[in-house]
């Protein structure tokens, strides 16, 4: 039974009621609704909990899609109770861990924006995520950061806009990505867009992403790395360049 998948109209969304829809032997759990994004690319799944009924609650570790995109599978970690199908609870996220998240993902995407080269796999990270382009050209990290906190501190709207599969596959050219292709299957495609009228940046992407780039706060690129001969990686954190030893 397909998820309504909540976290795509609204990342700050943190809680919602659901009905346990299934309950698969391994302990994995469907909802007939989610705001717990599913790992997908490059960015980790939602963890948090089920509240049942009764106040007890059920620790949830992992959350990933189920036979196709459109359901979503929550796991709990060991030794932890299993709810009923029918039965109606609460979901909640661990919000800390999703917003830092968010602030990461909108990283890269800035990123992407200061190195426009074909970009050949992604990671996000709570803490400290990484990019890597195609590449050979050297580049300063200590320049790329400081272009990338002026885009920060531009406090860019960021925002999403809906296209039709049939629209990106009428339009490769905006993916960056070299290797791995959006999410398709849904019906429609969301273009992350900064700045206004997309003046920053636009291109497909199914994670989630905070609402203006000063939400971000601190980054620095901390290293790059060869990575083959034309592949670069770029490792992004949290806070000031100096603050890191």
């Amino acid at each position: 039974m397909p998820t309504q998948l909540l976290y795509r109209d609204d990342f700050y969304l943190t809680t919602t009621e659901a009905i346990v829809t299934s309950v698969h032997e391994d302990g994995g759990i469907e909802f007939d609704r989610t705001c717990f994004y599913a790992t997908s690319g490059g960015q980790p799944g939602d963890t948090g909990f089920v509240e049942r009924a009764d106040g007890s609650r059920i620790l949830l570790g992992q959350t990933k899609h189920g036979a196709t995109k459109d359901i979503v599978v929550h796991v709990p970690l060991e030794g932890q109770a299993q709810p009923l199908v029918g039965e109606t609870v609460t979901l909640s996220i661990d919000w800390q861990r999703r917003f830092n998240l968010m602030r990461m993902h909108t990283a890269c995407h800035l990123l992407s924006v200061v190195c426009q080269y074909p970009i050949t796999g992604a990671a996000v990270g709570e803490e400290d995520s990484r990019v890597d382009f195609d590449m050979t050209d050297t580049i300063d990290k200590d320049d790329v950061t400081a272009k990338l906190m002026e885009l920060v501190r531009a406090d860019h709207p960021v925002y999403l806009q809906w296209i039709t599969d049939e629209e990106l596959a009428a339009n490769p050219s905006i993916v960056k990505s070299k290797n791995v292709r959006p999410p398709v299957g849904l019906g429609r495609v969301s273009l992350v867009c900064i700045g206004e009228n997309s003046s920053v940046d636009s291109q497909p992407c199914g994670g989630t992403h905070v609402a203006t780039t000063s939400e971000i706060g601190a980054i620095h690129i901390a290293k790059i790395e060869k990575k083959g001969k034309e592949n670069r990686r770029f490792r992004i954190r949290f806070g000031e360049p100096e603050a890191q030893a």
